[in-house]
């Protein structure tokens, strides 16, 4: 059984161990922005370099990866992870691209390693991709989850306000 506390303080364990740069995104950010739909998996972007660093540790957990992932919305490094039935997808962050169907082109989504925000999410204090990000990258992604999460990210922008 899945305890989606448990894997991330355990992938956090992980990446401050070996000292690589991480910031939460997708879904998981969006919760801690609050949105209130379930959680799929456990997105972090670290940079692709680190990710022959924390390969060790995570070896007996991999089902994807470390390789290049491309499909019709997404162009990334990628490292998928099922650690006790929690997905753990982990991103090259300094090389990551949605597909932009509106523009007809590849965008590239820098994960703002420099520029995260510091938030608690299941007790620990973690680096987040701002929310202003978020609702960019998931603006250009479609489905009803995309649209909870931006609503989520912009009640707290504007909570902030």
């Amino acid at each position: 059984m899945k305890d989606t506390g448990r894997t991330f303080h355990w992938i956090v364990s992980v990446l401050q161990k070996h000292e690589v740069p991480f910031v939460v995104t997708g879904g998981l950010a969006a919760k801690a922005y609050g949105s209130s739909r379930a959680l799929n998996d456990i997105d972090l972007d670290i940079p692709s370099q680190d990710f022959s660093r924390i390969f060790p540790d995570i070896k007996p957990y991999v089902i994807f990866g470390p390789s290049r992932y491309l499909d019709e919305k997404w162009d990334l490094p990628l490292i998928t992870l099922d650690h006790h039935g929690q997905e753990i997808d982990i991103g090259g962050g300094d090389d990551t691209k949605i597909y932009d169907a509106k523009n007809k082109k590849w965008t590239l989504i820098p994960a703002g390693f420099s520029y995260a925000r510091k938030m608690e999410i299941f007790g620990l204090v973690v680096p987040v991709v701002p929310a202003e990000q978020l609702i960019a990258y998931k603006s250009l992604l479609d489905g009803d989850h995309q649209k909870v999460d931006i609503r989520a990210a912009e009640s707290f922008i504007k909570s902030r306000a």
